[in-house]
C-alpha cells in the first residue's frame, strides 16, 4: 500500500500484534511528538504507520532480535527488559502512552538493545525501521523530539548507575517508586497510585535486589504509613517520607 507523497504505507503488525484499521490524525494531533505540524504533515506520516494491539504480557519486540520497526504508544504501558551476560533480567525503564520507542536506527544499531513488553494491553503505532531517517529528516520536529528522548533516557540510565554503585538497597527501592509516582501515577484516596500492574518481583529486577528484600521493605513501609500495597499495585501515601529514605536523611 502506498500513502502521500509515494511514502510505503506499512500494514502487517509485528509479531504478537494486531492490526487496528483506520487511522486519523486526531490520535496524535497536539501531543509533543507531533507539535507544530499542519495537518497535511500529520496525514503523512501517519501513511506510513499502522496501529496494532498486543495484549498484556505480549513481547512487542525482544533483545538481540533485527529491528524492523520502531513505535510511538498510544496507549498503555510497556515494561523495558534487558537479559545480562550473566542471565539476569533487569527491567530498565517503563514506557508510557506518549512515547516512542524502538527507535534503534537513531542509535545507529540494526537490533532492539532490549526486550519490549506489554505490561497491560497496549496500541501503538508502528513504522517501519526504512522510515527513520526520512522522517528524522523531513519533519526536525519529530526528530527532535526523538533525540531528546533519548537523552533523557541515557541520562535516567546513568542515575540508576550511580544510584546501584552508591546507595543503599532501601534507597534504590524508594527511588525507584517515586520515578514511577512521577512517571506513571495517578492520585487517588489517601496517596499516588502506580498506574499499572507492579509485582515486588519487578521492583526487585528494576533495583538489583532480591524478591525478598522488596517484600520486606514495602512490608516495613505500610507499617509505617508510606505505601500501601496490593495486588500488583503500589500506592505511595507519604511521598515525602519516600524522599527522605531515597535521599538517607530518614531517622533511624
Amino acid at each position: 500500500m502506498i500513502g502521500p507523497e509515494g511514502m510505503p504505507a506499512a500494514d502487517a503488525a509485528p509479531a504478537g500484534g494486531e492490526t487496528v484499521p483506520g487511522l486519523d490524525r486526531s490520535l496524535i494531533e497536539g501531543l509533543p511528538a507531533f507539535a507544530g505540524m499542519r495537518p497535511q504533515e500529520l496525514d503523512r506520516i501517519l501513511a506510513g504507520a499502522h496501529a496494532a494491539r498486543f495484549a498484556k504480557e505480549t513481547a512487542i519486540f525482544e533483545q538481540g532480535a533485527e529491528a524492523t520497526s520502531f513505535f510511538f504508544l498510544l496507549d498503555g504501558h510497556i515494561r523495558v527488559v534487558r537479559n545480562t551476560a550473566e542471565g539476569q533480567q533487569v527491567i530498565a525503564r517503563y514506557i508510557n502512552a506518549g512515547e516512542l520507542f524502538g527507535i534503534a536506527a537513531a542509535i545507529g544499531r540494526d537490533t532492539y538493545p532490549a526486550s519490549a513488553i506489554a505490561a497491560v494491553d497496549c496500541v501503538a503505532l508502528v513504522w517501519p525501521t526504512g522510515l527513520w531517517a526520512d522522517l528524522a529528516s523531513r519533519y526536525p520536529g519529530f526528530g527532535a523530539h526523538a533525540y531528546r528522548t533519548l537523552g533523557q533516557r541515557l541520562q535516567e540510565t546513568q542515575n540508576r548507575v550511580m544510584e546501584m554503585s552508591t546507595e543503599q538497597v532501601e534507597q534504590r527501592v524508594a527511588h525507584a517508586l517515586l520515578r514511577l509516582v512521577r512517571q506513571s501515577g495517578r492520585k487517588v484516596e489517601g496517596g499516588i497510585e502506580i498506574d499499572f500492574p507492579i509485582s515486588r518481583q519487578d521492583i526487585a529486577e528494576m533495583t538489583g535486589t532480591t524478591l525478598h528484600t522488596v517484600s520486606r521493605l514495602l512490608s516495613g513501609w505500610e507499617n509505617a504509613g508510606l505505601v500501601r500495597g496490593g495486588r500488583q499495585k503500589v500506592t505511595v501515601t507519604d511521598a515525602h517520607g519516600l524522599l527522605l529514605i531515597a535521599e538517607g536523611r530518614r531517622k533511624k
